[in-house]
């Protein structure tokens, strides 16, 4: 091709694409969303999830999708954001799926059961296990379209006055836990209380309930209860991955344009890619000032793990009997789970212990 006959094709085609870019811009509209978050801001990276998500959206859509997020309480309280979703209040929320099992037990898949999956059989199960799909099939019951938004990983198993040695210390015992594991916890004897995170302290250091679970090590740094209740147990069987979602009204996620769905999704994704970082980065530093500052690390006994096993199979297959919805998830769940330690018990299992009993070598 001639030099000229090049420049003057090369100059069409700039052009070209100089009408083209505009065009597509301004072919998308401008939208602004509420996103309502179960989370107060003092829960920086649960919060901050949301925030990361709403950030990346506004910037890959050169901001033409702008999402803004309002902590827990500010608009509309954290435990009724998933029903402002379904009414339509807000066009979306940033919330635990199993804050919502009073409505129906299978909303806990969504965020943690008793002995489930760890946080990264969760993300495989969602994606390519068909959780997602399943999950997804019954939020449509309730107007909801769901995208995971972070994960937390395992949490701890929380903060006792008394050391808890036997299954039959659950006995009597007043727990701040609630949902769905507090349920398996009342075979045992345990009551269950429901409190928020700002009233534990004053809770455990009157004695109005002997033990309290919250987040892991991070975070219960921020209360101090180390001061209140030395016995920092391990782990938190109840909730193996924490996963958190994007609860979308259905009708506002339909009517998105295909490019604003996309952006939407890329942007969950990178948020709980954002939220597990953050929690291994951050935690084991606060592991050790807590048991500095006067925590005892202590593991539940195997009696106990096997006696909360046992309570945990029985309340599944009676909720299984009489919820067909919960039947299909948790078959689904535990088939996936089964095949996964197949491989992790070679491998991903077997490589971690053996650096946990050599981590000191240098």
């Amino acid at each position: 091709m001639k030099r000229r006959e090049f420049i003057k094709t090369a100059g069409i085609g700039a052009a070209a694409a100089a009408v083209a870019r505009p065009a597509i811009a301004q072919s998308m509209p401008e939208l602004k969303w509420r996103c309502t978050s179960s989370f107060p801001k003092s829960l920086d990276t649960y919060y901050g999830a949301a925030e990361v998500f709403a950030k990346a959206v506004a910037e890959i859509t050169d901001n033409k999708f702008q999402i803004q997020v309002f902590a827990a309480g500010e608009i509309i309280p954290g435990l009724s954001a998933a029903d402002e979703v379904t009414k339509g209040t807000v066009e979306m929320c940033h919330t635990a799926s199993y804050f919502y099992v009073g409505k129906d037990p299978t909303y806990a898949f969504g965020t943690a059961v008793p002995f489930g999956l760890n946080s990264r059989m969760q993300n495989a199960w969602m994606y390519f296990g068909g959780g997602m799909e399943l999950m997804n099939e019954f939020y449509k019951k309730a107007n909801i379209y769901a995208i995971p938004c972070g994960t937390a990983g395992c949490k701890m198993g929380g903060w006792f006055r008394k050391e808890i040695k036997d299954p039959s210390d659950f006995n009597g015992l007043k727990f701040r836990i609630g949902g769905y594991a507090g349920r398996v916890l009342q075979k045992l004897g345990c009551v269950p209380q429901q409190i928020a995170g700002s009233g534990i302290y004053s809770a455990l250091e009157k004695g109005t309930i002997d033990a309290a679970e919250w987040f892991g090590p991070n975070d219960d740094e921020k209360l101090s209860l180390q001061k209140v209740a030395q016995y920092y147990c391990y782990p938190g069987w109840w909730e193996g991955s924490t996963m958190l979602h994007n609860f979308i009204n259905l009708e506002k996620w339909n009517a998105l344009p295909p490019a604003y769905k996309a952006a939407v999704r890329t942007c969950s994704d990178m948020a709980n890619t954002w939220m597990q970082s953050k929690y291994d980065a951050v935690n084991p530093a606060a592991m050790k000032r807590l048991v500095a500052a006067g925590a005892k690390l202590t593991p539940f006994a195997p009696p106990v793990m096997d006696a909360c096993l046992k309570a945990s199979l029985e309340l599944y297959h009676e909720v299984s009997a009489s919820n067909p919805d919960f039947k299909k998830v948790y078959d689904a769940m535990i088939a996936y789970r089964g095949d996964q330690y197949l491989w992790w018990q070679v491998a991903e299992y077997t490589n971690d212990t053996f650096l946990i009993r050599n981590r000191t070598k240098a």
